[in-house]
């Protein structure tokens, strides 16, 4: 454990220098049935004299939501509310009626296509669709310029998200917005809204008082609000950052939506591998690879990408086998000295993470808040508690 705590510590700032370091860090190893390590380092602000940054630091964990909200709609399926194959069009019309961008003309007009596949549940949950962050592909970003549609993926709007698809429902992989449309789903299925049904069916059940869509609802947490921050690239030093997430929104983003603490997510990540939010099929069908060859290359070529990979999958080294399951990737090959095939994991845009290996019996989440994704320092940070962890076999069945 003392090995953690110092790589933690060697990771922050310990004064108003802030290059090549962090404010401040939480992480947490659980098993089903304890916290096995918890730790933090660093403050909340960039005044160094702030609060010290604890497991109960409340910041935005971004795409960290995705699991969550895969977790909510796969009890639905466990239920028979809805399954996994099911064309789920006539619930949401609005995606249904997307078209699919096939290119531009010569005049720089965009080529639309109707769709005609069905969009299952499966798809949403895997990435499948066609729906695509619009900052992450050029072709996006000229449609979105070409009819004055904003170029943001924080926005947390239907229209927001009511881009065209890159390739028809099932027929590719690209990153984007299919939680959020899951989400969506389920407040049409249960005819609540996305919070109300994770308050009732996880956060009231697993005591994750800390979590929640709105932060103004939780004021216990505002003393212990995280700066924003992001790094100059010349200098590696942290400057403040405007928040990149609404103050008003729409919808309950079941991509990105969530605000939280390493002590809940936590929660949520022991109640998960102890079996009490899914049961051990739908556990297996969610570590299960989904992909076929076609997709599967589309994500590697994504992940692995030069520009994208410390964003994606800085865990894995370039060409290890992966794959996607319910809400993540999958190494389909042991990482070296690090953890084993079958994993699960994912990140968020403030670069927290976590990964979930059933084999070994452990999860562990990573907690900052430095807006750059792919940040150099939480990437080494990563990689080196993980390291430690599987190491001095921290926390096994």
């Amino acid at each position: 454990m003392d090995s953690l705590d110092a790589i933690l510590e060697a990771s922050v700032a310990h004064g108003h220098d802030t290059a090549d370091k962090l404010l401040g860090a939480a992480f947490i190893v659980v098993n089903g049935k304890d916290v096995v390590y918890r730790g933090a380092a660093g403050r909340i602000r960039f005044d160094p004299a702030s609060t010290p940054f604890a497991p109960d630091s409340f910041s935005w964990v971004a795409s960290l939501t995705k699991l969550v909200t895969a977790t909510c709609l796969m009890q639905l399926v466990e239920r028979g509310e809805i399954g996994l194959d099911d064309d789920v069009r006539a619930l949401l019309p609005e995606l249904g009626r997307l078209q699919i961008l096939r290119g531009f003309d010569q005049a720089h007009r965009p080529l639309l296509q109707d769709n005609a596949h069905p969009i299952s549940l499966r798809m949403l949950c895997t990435h499948t669709v066609g729906t695509c962050y619009a900052p992450l592909d050029p072709r996006l970003i000229e449609w979105c310029q070409q009819v004055g549609h904003p170029i943001r993926q924080t926005d947390w709007s239907i229209d927001a998200m009511s881009i065209p698809l890159l390739f028809a429902p099932g027929h590719g992989w690209v990153y984007g917005t299919s939680l959020d449309w899951a989400g969506l789903l389920l407040e049409r299925i249960t005819k609540q809204s996305l919070g109300q049904y994770m308050q009732a069916h996880i956060f009231d059940p697993l005591d994750m008082s800390d979590t929640g869509f709105w932060p103004e609802k939780l004021p216990q947490t505002a003393s212990r609000t995280v700066a924003w921050s992001h790094r100059h690239a010349a200098s590696l030093t942290l400057e403040p950052a405007d928040p990149i997430t609404p103050e008003k929104h729409e919808i309950e983003s079941g991509g990105a939506g969530l605000y939280s603490t390493a002590d809940d997510y936590a929660r949520f990540l022991r109640a998960f591998l102890a079996g009490t939010l899914v049961s051990e099929a739908t556990m297996r069908t969610m570590f299960s690879p989904q992909l076929n060859q076609v997709q599967k290359e589309a994500l590697k070529t994504m992940a692995y990408h030069a520009q994208l990979h410390r964003a994606m999958a800085p865990e894995f080294p370039p060409g290890l086998d992966i794959d996607h399951g319910i809400s993540g990737f999958i190494n389909l090959q042991d990482v070296p000295g690090k953890r084993p095939k079958g994993s699960l994991m994912w990140s968020g845009m403030c670069n927290s993470h976590w990964w979930i290996d059933r084999q070994t019996g452990i999860a562990a989440v990573l907690v900052v808040n430095v807006v750059d994704t792919g940040d150099s320092v939480v990437v080494r940070l990563y990689d080196e508690l993980e390291r430690a962890v599987y190491a001095h076999g921290i926390g096994g069945k």
